[in-house]
């Protein structure tokens, strides 16, 4: 006999999947056509689903792309396991969470470009500083913090506090570096990562001169005097 719960079950298995064929064919149009040009309607007639059911599991566009991002996060802390687990020194372990986002984000990188105009935008709520996208932004905050704690760094406790969302904006400038990038397999990024990574830990690590320890506590106060 079928149960209330074996019901229940079943129709939330077959919503998941209709929310990941919804997810998947938007991103697909993204690619193909572009973010501007793709509306609610063609996704959901290459889903296959109604529109109606479409804007059911995603209320727009906006809500499409976060949970584009949240994906994206997701699959970015899965793959980052490996090196967090084997490194302890810091600049491999910085390198490979960079590199590892790069390669996580490759199938997305035509997509980036036109999409970037959206995301630029300070009032978009699809910018990364959006409080809408949050959730994704602390999520890659706390991947850098886990990559901090696990290292062999060495910073005076104030500059390591503010360290993981530093990391984050490298990335994000890293991120900006990659979406105009059109050499070969993106090869100009990844050279900038490999060879700006060492450049950070340096300067890093003279933070803790007794000389150069009045400015980075200078640094840390204006850090945390523009915060929101």
């Amino acid at each position: 006999m079928t149960t209330l719960t074996n019901v229940t079950d079943s129709a939330t298995a077959k919503g998941e999947q209709t929310r990941e064929l919804i997810l998947s064919t938007a991103l697909r149009l993204f690619r193909e056509q572009g973010y501007g040009k793709t509306t609610m309607r063609a996704i959901a007639t290459e889903a296959g689903v109604s529109v109606g059911n479409a804007y059911y599991y995603y209320g727009s566009k906006d809500h499409l792309m976060q949970a584009y991002y949240d994906l994206l996060q997701d699959q970015h802390r899965e793959a980052v396991e490996p090196v967090l687990a084997a490194e302890r020194a810091f600049v491999p372990r910085l390198t490979g969470v960079l590199l590892t986002w790069l390669e996580v984000a490759a199938p997305y990188h035509e997509f980036a470009g036109t999409f970037f105009k959206t995301a630029a935008d300070p009032k978009s709520p699809l910018s990364p500083f959006s409080d809408e996208s949050r959730p994704a932004r602390e999520a890659s905050i706390e991947i850098f913090r886990r990559l901090v704690e696990g290292s062999d760094l060495k910073v005076p406790a104030e500059l390591r506090e503010e360290l993981p969302e530093l990391l984050w904006l490298l990335q994000m400038g890293v991120v900006l570096f990659w979406v105009h990038d059109q050499s070969a397999d993106v090869r100009r990024t990844k050279t900038l990562v490999n060879r700006a990574v060492p450049l950070v830990d340096k300067l890093l690590r003279l933070t803790r001169v007794p000389g150069v320890r009045g400015v980075t506590n200078d640094l840390v106060g204006l850090i945390r005097s523009i915060k929101p």
